[in-house]
């Protein structure tokens, strides 16, 4: 009985983190394409009904958004339930399992709120950054069910000072560029820059840019920042933690993932904002921001270990 309860517990993890990622990526998909209007102002209904007589394509990506997010509230819930009543003993179930739920309903309720009332660009741009909060708790909520920590021996890994540092300050970091790269949509500043990268390369020193252009130019070299941060501290893990696999390989997992975030921000305006490639540049910093979410979860198990070995 405790085998298929553990087995359906893992089932339901995976498909809500998936499921939250597709929450991510709808909302994305609404803003890059101006869809947040495509029901009207009515919410929960959509034109005032269940499905709209006519369905446009940005009626239909905005249902879509509604009808996953929904979907997800129900998920996150039903995980959080039984995650407290199967693994409660566990320290961090029951932090994560509120922590979803509550930031995936604050989600929720913006979006309505921006539909009913509107909202200024600067509260919109805040609508990623919650729901990436909701899905890191729930990524974490799901490696704590399949006990990731155990098959990388977590349990005795220590971590000094340098690395948790470095951690805590690209978490907080890397959430202002994620709020800074919504903004940048919500403010429709993502082509407001032709060249990459810089705004112009045939006048790289021209600092003559208008309000939207310094936005775009901002969130690049606020991106180009985080880039070069994770590169110092991955050559710090890479040196110093080959006895430790988790962390020696996070954090390669993460010089690879910015990377791509680099080279996907570039994409996005060379190709002048193709919608694949811009989806691709809103999941890879989805992923890296739940990697860093596991790091500091490490981070807290090592105070325990450090304490354990004094």
């Amino acid at each position: 009985m405790k085998l298929l309860q553990s087995k359906g517990l893992k089932f339901l993890g995976v498909v809500t983190t998936l499921v939250m990622l597709m929450v991510l990526l709808g909302g994305a998909l609404v803003t890059k394409t101006g869809s947040g209007q495509g029901c009207g102002q009515s919410f929960p209904l959509c034109h005032g009904k269940i499905i709209p007589d006519q369905l446009e394509i940005e009626t239909l990506i905005e249902l879509s958004h509604r009808v996953i997010s929904a979907g997800a509230g129900f998920l996150v819930l039903a995980l959080s339930i039984w995650s407290w009543r199967a693994m409660g003993h566990i320290r961090e179930t029951n932090f994560l399992a509120i922590l979803a739920f509550f930031f995936l309903m604050l989600q929720a309720l913006l979006g309505a709120g921006a539909v009913v009332w509107g909202h200024s660009d600067i509260i919109l741009a805040a609508h990623f950054g919650i729901s990436l909060i909701s899905f890191a708790a729930v990524l974490l909520l799901t490696l704590l069910i399949f006990e990731v920590d155990k098959k990388f021996n977590a349990y005795t890994i220590v971590i000094d000072k340098r690395i948790k540092r470095h951690t805590y300050g690209l978490m907080i970091y890397i959430f202002a560029v994620v709020y800074s790269g919504a903004f940048v949509r919500h403010t429709e500043a993502s082509l407001a820059c032709p060249d990459w990268p810089f705004c112009v390369n045939s006048s790289p020193g021209d600092l003559s840019l208008n309000s939207i252009q310094w936005i775009q130019m901002g969130h690049r070299m606020a991106a180009a920042f985080i880039f070069i941060w994770i590169i110092y501290v991955a050559i710090i893990a890479i040196k110093n933690y080959k006895h430790q696999k988790v962390v020696y390989y996070g954090w390669i997992i993460a010089l690879i993932l910015v990377t791509a975030q680099v080279i996907t921000g570039a994409l996005v305006v060379v190709t002048k904002l193709n919608l694949l490639i811009a989806l691709s540049h809103a999941l890879i910093i989805s992923l890296l921001f739940g990697l860093l979410s596991y790091f500091v979860l490490l981070i807290s198990r090592s105070k325990i270990n450090r304490k354990k070995e004094s």
